[in-house]
């Protein structure tokens, strides 16, 4: 064993990302089955802009199609066209990889005109229009992305089937689970983070380089050669994308131990762990509202409904406020839940983050979640409180609205599908969605920067 890793710690209660439901809102509704992105034209993505580029200003507008690339791979191609630095570009949101999708990406370049520079040739992205804005483009500026997916290897005759899982979600809400590409190419981002956050840096390297069992085969020369403490050797057989895992063999390479090689990471890949911890940790409390469920409504209702306790979002703006007796009161409840102005919310664990009532349901088991997965209470507050990335608690809607759905079924040269079409608020995954209509394993790859660099 290499010098520099120490082994595991005990196994937490509770490792899985929980990104298989366990209970669907539609379960009455005969699964389609089928299959996804067998090419990237059975995958369209359409950015919905928060809002439209006024006309001037020193940033540049791009609506730019991507086929087949990650969110940053397009970002470095454009960065390279343009002859600026990656962050010059800003982007509202990361679109699939295995994909044809349309998004707007900002350009700073102050004192230069659209007329300044060539049109950019490149066999996987296209620049459709472009105009002049005054500010940079940031995460989140963006209301939704609007989905047209074709499953394949179904019978398009069950296009009925497919409306009525679509009806019912647009009804009662979507599930509002963070998809398995939040986890990585080997699920396991949020041990990864967990680590972080518990100062577990031997667990972190080992967890990213080290042999793994979810998918053995994966880079399993190098994960071999890390094993065998030939940390230089290791770095040459990851693919050029593998930013992460090669600039950590390099520091361990120097001899610096894993602390100081994981702490060399830049601020964003970070950050990604330590959400994706966040986002097991919530999906396990989303699991656990739709089981409570099912004793007294469909799951999807259970959702949709307030429990004194509970901590309420509004969809709007993001604003949370604790339900109490004088909530569930109140007149009009029924109908704010009903039109999707508020939802129940889940955990983003961070000290920050505002807690449900003590000693009632909704706050026991998001604390029982959380320490399921492997931190305590108090490991989190001294870790926001000693480390340089501290978590940025939130709250998450446990339900998201499915907005215009639209179906078909057909037969083209690749065969037959069923086509569903709707729109998702920002933050939202897609496959979830068609989990429900499927209720079978959707080969998630769509756009995160995974720390199997891909």
């Amino acid at each position: 064993m290499p010098r520099h890793v120490c082994p595991y710690a005990p196994l937490v209660s509770d490792p899985s990302p929980h990104i298989t439901p366990t209970r669907f809102v539609t379960a009455d509704v005969p699964p389609l089955g089928g299959v996804l992105k067998q090419r990237p034209e059975d995958f369209l993505v359409d950015e919905q802009p928060q809002y439209q580029p006024c006309g001037e200003g020193e940033h540049i507008y791009m609506l730019v199609q991507k086929r087949g690339l990650s969110t940053m791979h397009m970002l470095d191609i454009l960065a390279e066209h343009f002859k600026v630095r990656r962050t010059n570009l800003g982007y509202a949101g990361l679109k699939d990889k295995h994909a044809i999708t349309r998004q707007v990406i900002s350009l700073h370049v102050p004192g230069r005109k659209i007329e300044d520079f060539p049109m950019l040739q490149h066999e996987q992205v296209a620049v459709l229009w472009a105009d002049y804005h005054t500010n940079k483009l940031r995460p989140g500026h963006l209301r939704g992305n609007r989905f047209s997916i074709r499953i394949r290897n179904v019978d398009p005759m069950r296009v009925r089937d497919a409306l009525r899982v679509l009806q019912r979600l647009q009804k009662l809400g979507v599930p509002n689970r963070i998809g398995e590409q939040r986890f990585g190419m080997l699920a396991n981002n949020h041990i990864i983070g967990r680590c972080i956050i518990t100062g577990d840096y031997d667990g972190v390297v080992r967890e990213l380089l080290g042999p793994n069992a979810f998918r053995p085969e994966f880079n399993r020369e190098a994960r071999d050669l890390f094993t065998q403490g030939k940390f230089a050797e290791a770095i040459h057989h990851y693919p050029l994308q593998a930013k992460i895992e090669t600039r950590v063999l390099r520091s361990l390479a120097d001899g610096k131990d894993a602390r100081r090689a994981v702490q060399g990471l830049d601020e964003t890949a970070i950050r990604f762990y330590l959400s994706a911890f966040q986002s097991a940790v919530f999906n396990a409390v989303l699991d656990r509202r739709l089981a409570e469920g099912d004793a007294t409504a469909i799951s999807g209702e259970w959702l949709g409904t307030l429990r004194e306790g509970d901590v309420a979002i509004k969809h709007q703006n993001g604003a949370v406020f604790g339900v109490g007796a004088a909530t569930l009161a109140e007149p009009d409840l029924a109908q704010r839940l009903a039109s999707f102005d508020i939802s129940p919310s889940g955990p983003m664990w961070g000290s920050s983050m505002l807690r449900g009532a003590s000693g009632l349901a909704t706050d026991s088991t998001e604390v029982d979640c959380l320490e399921r997965a492997g931190v305590t209470l108090e490991q989190l507050a001294a870790f926001d409180k000693a480390c340089p990335w501290p978590l940025e608690g939130k709250r998450r809607p446990l339900r998201v609205p499915l907005i215009d759905p639209e179906v078909e079924g057909g037969i083209d040269e690749h065969g037959p599908f069923v086509r569903c079409a709707f729109e998702l608020p920002r933050g939202s995954f897609a496959t979830v969605a068609m989990r429900e209509v499927m209720k079978a394993e959707t080969a998630e790859t769509e756009d995160e920067p995974a720390a199997a660099g891909v």
